[in-house]
């Protein structure tokens, strides 16, 4: 019953749910069941006119309605009723669907108004109030606790409002039985946490009868979503382990060993050290790698990943790294070829813009297997690019590729390459168990020693002279210097224009020829963006004036000041990466936020948080809170989070027993097999297309 479509359900019909499809993506009986509400209206208690306070929420009042008139101008018209009870007099007040509320109202019949009071010309009035005719000897009105649901403008032009959901769920509700929920935890689950059945749990999440049984009911529902979210990732772990051979790396032998006694001119932190441990372990178990090397801002991970591709080469196979920008391709290839010149690696670049003889020979080398280091952009993953026998894969900033992109690189081989994945973004642990839940993840949390971290400071536009007095004297001493102005995604006009009057203006205070000035923004070439960011990398200009287009990653030791015009528009990651573009050399770096006198809450903390730490996942734990895991970088294109409920900015808690409970559980039983699994494993199987896993992809 639960699968048959929402248009056989009793008041429903084609044409709802024809709506109730496009809009809010319900499709099935069992759809609207998970269709929750987000609040609940207290209707147990009925105020009186006399005492209605100025911060009362949402109310209810029975009274009579004792006029009813249409005021203003024809296209600005607004109905206006009279509310009375024995203890004084309100205006209800509709500005839409005036005709069609007049229509239905009658005059002199007493009615239940339910909203919130406000003021005007110190009378009270309620806005849009619902109404519903009263009867005393009547059953049917709403007492105790109302769910509220989220609907949209086309749902109550169509009379679709909470309302009218809350009635199908009610209806929906009545015709369903327990055997039409059985439950989809194991008894153990169940009896360890002391939850409700399944059937209570989604009857009380939609008319509870107290506040008591919502939150039970809550408890149970969020539990089951991160426990089977959890238990599909780490199946999908499972049978990757148990299926997909990988290259076994045995040897640990001279390309490895010279580059770590030799050519290593300082000493691996104790995080770096314990990362190349889990990869040497990987690599050598015959199984296939997925793993993915979380590090902030200058933590070490690319010398992490080239110790990981020196393995592979020990072991006679070549390697590849993929980076999303050829900049940071060309700096990935020159930094390599710089550490490991002279120990008989053969090292290319391929991008886009190499072609000719130049790429045939890349080409040729790489099939033959003469070629043992490949670095380069999505040019590695074309068709004609194929490996003899390719080990190892690393890549670069993984949010930056789609999924597609990525898949092509389990396809250079017959038996697919080891993989491991890079992000300089810090992701919260709760969003790391649920999105990568089925890779092995590697942090590097712990910098280099003597770093010095950029000072952070927070200035209004008062202080904009001050500000350039300050980058004068860092252009005096050989530095360089940012200056970034916010992406209006809305707006690409808006963000050209900001972007053009800063540039103006700093050209006025830093004229050619004692200063020179690149600009890069999002409506210029590729080709021209380039020639611009390598001027700045080449030192042929102090200031670089930019939008956030400015490459993750690109590496400018000499840049020491980063100046974020109007920081309170961006992101708090945007600012932490943002950040990360200095400090990157031997001296003092400062990143200066400039934002106007007024912010609001949101922005006060995230600029707040900035001046605090600099540590990229205490970061994205507050972006996480402020922003909800729908919005984090590279999360969107991913899909994998189909959370109704639960919360991974406030439910980590929840997440680490649910996970916890199905490591167990796939412990004991491998297979879900056993009787007292036996409901968990028919829901699994229902509802197995819910979701991929990125070790399928990766």
């Amino acid at each position: 019953m639960l699968h048959d479509s929402i248009e056989y359900l009793k008041g429903v019909g084609p044409k709802r749910a024809a709506l109730l499809q496009n809009e809010l993506n319900i499709h099935t009986f069992e759809d609207l069941l998970y269709y929750y509400p987000f609040r609940y209206i207290d209707k147990s208690k009925y105020y009186k006119i006399k005492d209605i306070q100025p911060d009362l929420p949402f109310i209810q009042i029975v009274g009579t309605l004792v006029s009813l008139s249409k005021v203003g101008k024809p296209r600005s018209k607004r109905l206006v009723g009279k509310f009375k009870d024995e203890t004084g007099t309100l205006e209800l007040i509709w500005f839409k669907g005036v005709s069609w509320v007049a229509k239905t109202l009658q005059v002199n019949k007493q009615y239940v108004a339910f909203g919130k009071p406000t003021i005007y010309n110190r009378k009270f009035n309620i806005a849009h109030p619902e109404l519903e005719l009263f009867d005393a000897k009547a059953d049917t009105l709403s007492t105790g606790l109302e769910p509220v649901y989220n609907t949209t403008e086309k749902l109550k032009a169509n009379w679709i409002n909470s309302r009218a959901i809350m009635k199908l769920q009610r209806t929906l509700l009545a015709n369903i039985n327990s055997n039409e929920l059985p439950e989809n935890l194991s008894e153990e689950i169940i009896r360890k946490y002391r939850f409700i059945s399944r059937f209570e749990s989604l009857n009380y999440i939609h008319f509870p009868k107290d506040e008591e049984v919502i939150k039970k009911a809550i408890d149970r529902i969020k539990f089951e979503e991160l426990f089977f979210i959890q238990l599909k990732l780490l199946l999908l772990k499972l049978d990757r382990f148990e299926k997909i051979e990988g290259h076994e790396f045995k040897e640990l032998g001279n390309f490895f060993n010279t580059f770590y006694n030799e050519r290593l001119d300082f000493e691996l932190t104790g995080a770096q050290k314990k990362v190349v441990k889990e990869i040497r372990k990987d690599v050598g178990s015959g199984k296939q790698m997925n793993r993915l090397l979380q590090g902030d801002v200058g933590s070490g991970k690319t010398v992490v990943a080239l110790m990981a591709m020196l393995i592979g080469m020990d072991n006679g196979f070549q390697t590849c790294m993929m980076a999303p920008t050829e900049i940071l391709a060309v700096q990935h290839y020159n930094t390599v070829s710089k550490l490991f010149a002279g120990m008989g690696i053969s090292i290319e670049l391929l991008t886009g813009s190499i072609k000719g003889a130049k790429r045939k020979q890349i080409l040729e080398d790489a099939f033959s297997g003469e070629l043992k280091l490949l670095i380069g952009t999505h040019a590695l993953i074309e068709e004609e690019v194929k490996f003899k026998n390719l080990g190892i894969a690393i890549i670069d900033e993984q949010h930056r590729f789609g999924v597609k992109q990525r898949a092509r690189l389990h396809t250079k081989n017959e038996k697919p390459p080891h993989i491991l994945i890079m992000t300089a973004t810090p992701i919260p642990r709760t969003l790391a168990l649920t999105l990568y839940g089925d890779l092995d993840v590697s942090i590097i949390d712990e910098l280099p020693p003597g770093r010095i971290m950029p000072k952070t400071v927070h200035k209004n536009d008062s202080n904009r002279l001050r500000i350039f007095g300050f980058l004068k004297e860092q252009i005096k001493e050989g530095r360089q210097a940012f200056i970034v102005y916010p992406l209006i995604e809305e707006s690409e006009k808006m963000d050209y224009k900001d972007l053009m009057d800063g540039y103006e203006g700093v050209v006025r205070e830093f004229a050619p020829p004692q200063y020179q000035i690149s600009i890069v923004h999002g409506r210029m070439k590729s080709e021209d963006k380039d020639y611009e960011m390598q001027r700045f990398i080449n030192k042929e200009t102090q200031i670089m004036v930019a939008t956030t287009v400015i490459e993750v990653g690109v590496d400018i030791p000499n840049a020491t000041v980063m100046v974020i015009e109007s920081a309170q528009r961006f992101g708090l990651s945007q600012l932490h990466q943002l950040r990360g573009r200095i400090g990157r050399g031997a001296d003092q770096s400062y990143c200066i936020l400039m934002t106007d006198y007024k912010l609001s809450s949101d922005a006060r903390l995230r600029i707040d948080t900035m001046l605090k730490t600099s540590d990229g996942f205490v970061i994205a734990e507050v972006d996480l809170k402020l922003r909800g895991p729908g919005d984090i970088e590279g999360t969107q294109q991913s899909g994998l989070i189909p959370l109704r409920l639960a919360n991974l900015a406030l439910d980590g808690a929840i997440l680490e027993e649910a996970r916890k409970s199905a490591l167990k559980l796939l412990e004991e039983d491998p297979h879900i097999e056993s009787p007292q699994n036996r409901g968990l494993n028919r829901f699994l199987k229902q509802h197995k297309d819910e979701m991929i896993g990125w070790s399928k992809i990766a």
